[in-house]
């Protein structure tokens, strides 16, 4: 039970694992390996985020069923109930859940029995409990376009804590998913900021896709003469950040809620101030404008955390035609018994000695 937030879609078409055999029905669980739209109904705790949680999918999935209410059909974008997306705090043991449905239907929703189903299961562990409208086409049910989120019960957040600093984190924002390794990862970043010596006070580090400003409260702790600035394009993910770097103690900090991208062209008076700039991009990697920008602010040296080796191996290209050199390498396991792996970079500019890649 590794994992601090797990997203379980519904379905109208399920897939059975044990006779392979595809029906229409009410399914809620993980998505079908390879599809969009085939879900697995889950009927035991997976081992991922909390057995307590998992071990009442199949009660909520009951009761979500007997509304009589329709699962989502991805194909045709019809259906009432989409997601179920669940967080937990390791610090606190308590659990945030959002339900995410569509309005097609929601008058026959009674939202009342459902809170209460969910205190009764999960009493006083369930620290907060939302509910989604989410009308957008497509898979994503953070910040709807067309929609809205309702509080039901408890808080809108939840603590975590990392490396000694806490976290409140909102149900969409970015959090690295494995706490208790990610002080593993942090520490690694962290190591690589001053492996060249000590940082000149008044100096400029940038954090690029901060979340909700781990790293960020980090390099501000570790050097409290430096100017830190934090970008993220989640707003609720801003806005957590700042809350807890208020909440640490922590003044050197700005954040900003844009576009990485945008962010860079609208601010040129960072360009050749600054010492180090961590990047921690989604799995696609950085646009290419994106990393054209954060080439052009001529850091000394760039930190590249990434969850996909495949992309930060193509960024890494871009870095070197630069003039930067691949000085550092390391990978963390942040995902147990997966193919997938956590890999942190150290890239400093070419008038150091280095490994070419």
């Amino acid at each position: 039970h590794y994992r601090n937030k797990c997203e379980y879609s519904f379905s109208r078409d399920v897939f059975d694992i044990n006779t392979r055999v595809q029906s229409v029905g009410f399914g809620l669980g993980y998505k079908h390996r390879g599809t969009f739209w085939l879900v697995e109904n889950l009927e035991r705790d997976s081992g991922l985020i909390d057995a307590e949680l998992e071990a009442h999918i199949v009660q909520i999935r009951k009761f979500l069923e007997q509304t009589g209410l329709p699962a989502y059909y991805n194909k045709y974008n019809s259906g009432f109930f989409r997601n179920l997306v669940c967080r937990k705090s390791f610090v606190d043991d308590l659990l945030l859940i959002n339900l995410v449905t569509t309005s097609e239907g929601l008058e026959k929703f009674d939202v009342s029995s459902f809170k209460e189903l969910m205190i009764s299961i999960f009493g006083k562990r369930l620290g907060g409990l939302l509910h989604t409208v989410n009308d957008d086409i497509g898979d994503s049910v953070s910040n709807p376009r067309n929609g809205s989120v309702e509080l039901l019960h408890g808080s809108e957040t939840i603590r975590e804590r990392i490396c000694d600093l806490d976290f409140r984190i909102s149900i969409n924002s970015f959090f690295q998913t494995n706490p208790r390794s990610a002080e593993n990862l942090y520490k690694k970043a962290m190591s690589y900021v001053s492996v060249h010596g000590s940082i000149p006070s008044d100096t400029v580090i940038m954090d690029l896709f901060c979340g909700t400003g781990t790293i960020t409260q980090l390099l501000a702790r570790a050097y409290p003469d430096s100017n830190i600035v934090g970008v993220e394009i989640v707003e609720d993910a801003v806005k957590d950040a700042k809350i807890n770097s208020n909440e640490n103690g922590l003044s050197n900090i700005k954040f900003f809620a844009e576009d990485v991208n945008k962010f860079l062209f609208n601010h040129p008076e960072y360009v050749g101030k600054i010492h180090t700039v961590v990047l921690d991009p989604p799995r696609s990697g950085i646009a290419p404008k994106a990393l054209k920008r954060v080439i052009e602010l001529s850091s000394q040296q760039i930190i590249y955390v990434s969850c996909n080796p495949a992309t930060q191996v193509r960024d890494a290209q871009a870095l070197k035609e630069a003039g930067y050199v691949l000085e550092r390498f390391s990978m963390v396991d942040q995902f147990p018994h997966t193919s997938h792996i956590e890999t942190v970079a150290l890239f400093v500019k070419r008038n150091s000695t280095g490994m070419e890649i």
